[in-house]
């Protein structure tokens, strides 16, 4: 999953809220370093990341793209699925989602001084050019896709995806409305041992 499903997953709490954020910037056991409920974010957003790459779903959008992304397939398929969260939003929460996002972004900056570099880097990006609120929209998703490409280490083609998108849409829409309530349901579960 990418930022909006992470953020969304992480139940309004604001220190699930910058562990998971810091889930793709923190590694191996580094998230100890952190507090204990920020760690839990952390751990929260590793969880959410494996329980995607095996689900159904989300493997046979991913099986649709690899053809033409490669090992790419599963970033793309992320942002799709943050792109069909955002233009489904009201499907699964009754919070808007442009005041949600300024949530997001208010939490995070409130805990900015624990961010890596790199993290606070990526936050001034996002919130100046709302990048959640963006993903609403298929300009949003081509450009956060263009971005990604730019920074690839090598040819990933992924700035072409959105046409894939636009052309199968249905088909990676029914596939997420499998998904994600499946994650929804698995997160309430982990986070009810944690």
């Amino acid at each position: 999953m990418n930022f909006l499903a992470h953020f969304f997953l992480s139940s309004t709490s604001p220190t699930l809220i910058v562990g998971n954020f810091l889930g793709d910037f923190v590694k191996g056991k580094n998230y100890q370093q952190y507090p204990d409920p920020i760690a839990e974010g952390i751990l929260l957003h590793r969880e959410i990341d494996s329980f995607t790459d095996m689900h159904p779903a989300f493997l046979d959008s991913k099986h649709r793209l690899v053809p033409h992304y490669g090992h790419y397939a599963g970033v793309v398929v992320d942002l799709f699925y943050d792109h069909l969260l955002a233009v489904h939003w009201e499907q699964y929460t009754e919070q808007e989602l442009a005041s949600f996002a300024d949530y997001v972004y208010l939490q995070l900056e409130a805990y900015r001084d624990l961010l890596p570099e790199n993290a606070a880097d990526v936050l001034y990006y996002m919130s100046k050019h709302n990048w959640l609120l963006g993903y609403a929209r298929l300009e949003g998703i081509q450009r956060a896709l263009e971005g990604m490409a730019r920074r690839t280490r090598f040819e990933s083609g992924m700035e072409t995806a959105t046409e894939k998108l636009k052309n199968n849409f249905e088909t990676f829409s029914q596939e997420f409305h499998v998904f994600f309530p499946d994650i929804i349901r698995h997160v309430s579960s982990f986070l009810s041992k944690a």
